[in-house]
This record gives C-alpha cells, structure tokens and sequence, in this order.
C-alpha cells in the first residue's frame, strides 16, 4: 500500500507537468513502466486509490480555459507492446463474434486529442479531451489551424475526433529561429493549443489529422472505414488505414513500419473493430472501448544525466558538441552519447553539465538532446576558445564556432578524404574511417588527390592491407577517375553544397570550369542555390583552384552528360513527393536513366508530380498549379515500362 501511494504520488506530478503546465520533466516511457507497476499493484490488492490516475483517461481542464461538455464520451485506448496481447486480443473479438471479424489499422498519433464541433455545416467549437466528458474549450487556438475546414456540407450536428500535431517539417522550422526551443512536436502541439495567445500558437504551423466521428445528430455509419470515408467528404484530413480480417497481416504491417519516413510523430499503431454492430455488442469498460487495442512502440526518447560536453572537428571546421550521458537504454541499445547542433544550441536548450536531458534516437543515428528535463544545478557549458584537435584560435560565425586551420588541422583533412571516398561521391572501396587516420598518420595523405599518387609498396604498411584488399582499392581509386560531374562536385565538400545542388550545377554549367567561372548572379539563377549556397561556391573556388589544377592534371576533369532517354519521362521535370514504394534516391536514379529532370521543388516549369502516401505541400502546390499528378502505382507501371 506504501508503494501504491508513493506510485500515485509520483504519477500524479508528472502528469500535472505534462498536461497542465505543458513541461514534461519524465518521458514517456519511463512514465509507462511506473504506471503499469500502480496497475499490476492495484490488480494484487483488488483497490484503486480514490486518487490514482488509473481512474483518468486524461488531465483535468486548466483553469485559464472556459469548460466544454462533450457531446458523447471521448475514450482512451487500452495499450500493449506485445504481438502475443495483439493475437489474445483477436481471440476474445472472435469469441464474442463466432468467428473472425474485420479490423482496421490507423497510425497512433503523437500529439494533443482534439474534438470539433460542427452545427449545420459551419464550424462552432473546438475543445481538448480533458477528462472524457469534459474538456477545454479551445476554438481560438484550433481556428489557427489552416487545414481544418470552416464549413462541411453535413448540415447536421457532428463532433469529429483528430490529433493536433506539428509535423517535423513544421517543428525544425520553429527551433531554427525560436529563442526557446521545443523539446518535442508532442510538447510543441499541446503548448500551443493550450496557449491563451492564439497568435503564439498560430506560430507552431500545427495540423490535425482526423480519425473518428464521435457523435452525428442524424444517420449511422456502419463501420469505422464509411466513418473515415464520411470525414473525406467533408473535407477533413485524415491518416493511412489498413483494413484486414487477419491479425497476422496487422502484424506484419506493424512491423514494417518506418517512422523515419513519417512528417509526424507516432508512438503506436491502432487497431480497431470495423463493424459499429459488433462494437455496440462488445461495450466498454469505464476508460476504454472493448472493440480497439493500441499497439506501443518501443519508445524513442527517455531522459538521463548529462555527465559532460566534448566538441567534435568536422571537415568544414565546424565544433560540434557531442553530449557524453550517463548510458541509458533506448531502442534496444545502450546510448552514452547524444549531439547537441552547435554552441547556440546548447544555450537555447539552457543544458548544462549535471542536468537531465531528454534524448531521442531514431534508427541508427546518434541520438540528439532534445532539451532539459530537470536542472539540478550543473555547471554552464562556455564554449571553447581553441581547437582541441590542433590548437588554433577559434571563430564564430552566427551559432556556430570554427576551426580556421583547414589545411592544418588532422580532424578536418581525414573528414574531407573519408567524405571525398564516400559512395555517394567518388565511392572509393576500402576507405573506413581506420583506413583514413592511417593514410593521414603512416603515408602522409594530407590532400583528396594524394589518394591518387599513392603506390602498393605504400599501402603494405597499412594494417589489414593484403594483396587482395590493395589491389581492390587501387583499381577503385583508378576506376573512381571516371565519375560523373554530379559525383565529383559533391565529393569536392563544397560547404552547403549536397547531392541535389552538385546534380543541379552540373545539368546548368556542365562542366568545373565553366562552375568555376561562373557569377554569383548565375548561381543564384538556379534552382535550390541561393545567396549562401552561391557565396560557398565562388569563395570555395577562389581558395581551392591549385586542387582543381591538380585534378586536371591527374586527368580528372569531368563533363555532364545528361541520359537521353526514352519513354514517358524523356524530357520532362519531375517531381518526387510523400513515401513510394521504392527509396525516394533509387526512384530518382531510375527517371534520370529515363531522360527525366528531378527537382526537389514544384514550380510552373514542372511537367509531372509523383505523390505517394502522406504527400504535403507539393502535391497541394501541383494541384493549384494544375500539374499532372502521378500515384505510386502508376509510376512503377510507367518506370518499367
């Protein structure tokens, strides 16, 4: 009973940070495993506390806001993150059913539940959930949101159920400029909708996705498919739904989901019964509805102390903060270390040594520090002064700090041949980051085009260097001499030059010399290069021209040649948008070889738009421009063609 209390204790603090003051200070999962422990405690002592917060299905309304009754009961969802409660779960529907029933499957959205409230087709109120019954009234800010609609042609009276979000997209455009970053879209969408300023929640760019109709005033819809069909027609956003009668398939597509491909945040996936009859049969229990079951991720983000900050030499000269923690589990690995972008963002996030941070980790990627969970009083983090690789005075240039010792300084010459090597530029085999710190200490490569001089009684001394694996990186060091223009440009490092805009130079100028050669005007002129980018190419060439030099006399001076190409995408600018079934850089590959243009942006100039699922702003800007647009379907039909 003890640990009951404290448990209630505890928990009821985070959520009074998280749903009322809109400042987390525990993340979610560390939230999760305390209140499954209250809910396997009270299950063995057959009692709930009067003040448990298994007894809510959200926050009570904070009082700033006017109180707005529901319509109809707005539901939590019981949870799982095992496949096995998934298949006991189908078991019991098809218990009750006699028989297999048909689910459907919808992403579980990460952000704020919101209710909208429509009378006679025009837009009345907007409320959160609050408790269930009750929750706070919200029109101002919700009216913010562009793509909620002011009218519908239902003339009855409607409440739709959606979950404000801010898309990632909306949200790393925010913590660019913003004096206060946000942790999370999470946090970002339920400080904004709970702001009294409407304009400052205007500012986030929030969306709302759509995926119940809570009440009607007249009719039925017979299945949660004609309910998202029903909020289509009246031009409500919605999410992807899958619908099956197989839980196996459910699975399946549960495990293939990748949230890097997402603009918005999901922790789940939800499934649900899709026959309102059988749903009516099955019931509810005080919090959750008997027909539906979210499915929990495994979580992203967790929090733990930062012990300490070292900073990290790239090959452009730029510090890097890199955030060493006290290792905590996350996404199946230990993390012990976590980036911070640069010196200005350490001062918005106000970390400091000692505090708690919360981090994330998506995929593979070295999790980044979300922001300040708990400050315990650590030390400030001052930046540094010298560079801890060569020891040259450091320079500031906006928020970022740089080595100026390009030439000079071992960290930025070994990221500029690992980068030079890369696949995506000269794809030179064998060059591991090993290998490079090799070259640079044992054979003294301290330029991209030493690689080219290089000899087989060198690279003997190098470990791990056999005959086999010396001769395969001498003939991918011959063979990389004949790149194409796009790959050699990216390879050069150019800062804030990518693969997009060396295959846009190189399509407009055709050839170094002529990039080299060209005005700032005619940079600007094409498309994804503006002033910054057109500055970094011409002061990159007034300071490199001897290694263009060099190269040329190695004989490496590549020319564009565009594929002719045949078939439907010969000649015309296309445009790749939303998740298709192939990745986004093989699709474009494929539609280059096919004489297509790719460009990034939808413009009048633009012949035909390719949209796969979750398309945003492109496919709204092509359809206002009157573009063709092209399905997933449709393109593979086409490609192979």
């Amino acid at each position: 009973m003890d640990r009951m209390k404290e448990l209630v204790d505890i928990l009821n603090d985070y959520a009074f940070h998280y749903y009322v003051l809109d400042d987390p200070i525990v993340s979610d999962s560390e939230y999760d495993v305390l209140y499954d422990e209250l809910t396997a405690l009270e299950r063995s002592e057959g009692r709930v506390l009067p003040n448990s917060p298994t007894r809510k299905i959200g926050g009570e309304p904070v009082k700033a806001f006017r109180q707005h009754e529901h319509i109809r009961k707005l539901y939590s969802l019981d949870k799982c993150n095992d496949f096995d409660e998934l298949r006991a779960f189908d078991e019991k529907i098809q218990k009750a059913n006699g028989g297999k029933a048909v689910y459907t499957l919808e992403y579980k959205l990460d952000g704020l539940t919101l209710c909208l409230t429509y009378e006679n087709g025009i837009f009345k109120c907007a409320s959160t959930r609050g408790n269930g019954s009750v929750g706070e009234d919200v029109t101002a800010q919700v009216n913010t949101i562009k793509s909620i609609p002011a009218s519908i042609p239902y003339k009855g009276t409607v409440e739709a159920q959606g979950e404000g979000i801010m898309r990632w997209s909306a949200f790393n455009k925010y913590n660019r400029t913003a004096d206060e970053p946000l942790k999370n879209p999470r946090n970002g969408v339920a400080g904004a909708i709970r702001n009294l300023d409407p304009k400052v929640t205007a500012k986030r760019n929030l969306d709302i996705l759509f995926y119940n109709v809570n009440y009607m005033s007249d009719g039925n819809l017979p299945t949660q498919a004609a309910s998202i069909d029903f909020l289509r027609e009246q031009r409500f956003k919605t999410g992807e739904l899958w619908k099956t009668d197989s839980m196996e398939e459910i699975i399946d597509i549960i495990r293939n989901v990748d949230r890097s491909t997402l603009d918005f945040l999901i922790d789940g996936m939800v499934v649900k019964v899709d026959d309102f009859a059988l749903r009516e049969k099955l019931g509810y229990t005080d919090k959750f509805p008997r027909w539906a079951i979210a499915y929990k991720f495994e979580a992203e983000e967790t929090s733990t102390v930062l012990k300490d900050i070292v900073w990290q030499v790239g090959r452009t000269g730029k510090l890097t903060p890199l955030g060493i923690l006290e290792p905590v589990e996350l996404c199946g690995a230990t993390i012990s270390k976590a980036t911070l972008n640069n010196y200005g963002d350490i001062q918005r996030k106000k970390v400091k040594s000692g505090s708690t941070v919360f981090i994330r980790r998506s995929n593979d990627v070295i999790p980044e520090i979300l922001g300040i969970a708990e400050d315990r009083g650590g030390d400030d983090v001052s930046p540094p002064k010298t560079c801890p690789a060569c020891g040259a005075e450091l320079y500031e240039s906006g928020a970022h700090i740089f080595c100026p010792n390009d030439e000079g300084c071992p960290p930025q010459i070994c990221g500029r041949i690992e980068h030079f090597a890369s696949k995506d530029c000269m794809d030179i085999d064998g060059v591991s980051d090993k290998t490079v710190f090799q070259l640079y200490e044992k054979l003294g490569v301290r330029s991209v085009a030493d690689i080219y001089e290089l000899r087989e009684e060198q690279l003997v001394s190098l470990d791990g260097f056999k005959q086999k694996k010396i001769t395969n990186f001498l003939n991918s060091v011959e063979a990389s001499q004949n790149a194409d223009l796009p790959h050699f440009i990216n390879a050069l490092g150019i800062p804030n030059v990518g693969k997009v805009a060396a295959r846009d130079l190189a399509e407009k100028f055709g050839s170094i010399d002529a990039i080299m050669s060209a005005e700032f005007d005619e940079l600007v002129a094409v498309p994804e290069i503006g002033d910054i980018v057109a500055q970094s190419i011409t002061g990159y060439f007034k300071r490199h021209s001897e290694l263009i030099e060099r190269f040329k006399r190695l004989g490496i001076s590549p020319v564009y040649k565009a594929d002719a190409g045949e078939g439907f995408f010969a000649g015309k600018k296309v445009v790749l948008t939303g998740k298709i079934s192939m990745p986004r850089s093989a699709a474009a590959e494929l539609l280059r070889k096919k004489g297509a243009t790719v460009s990034d942006t939808v413009s009048k100039d633009v012949d035909i738009v390719i949209a796969g699922e979750d398309a945003g702003s492109k496919l709204e800007k092509a359809l206002r421009l009157g573009k063709k647009i092209i399905d997933d379907k449709e393109f593979t039909e086409l490609i192979n063609a």
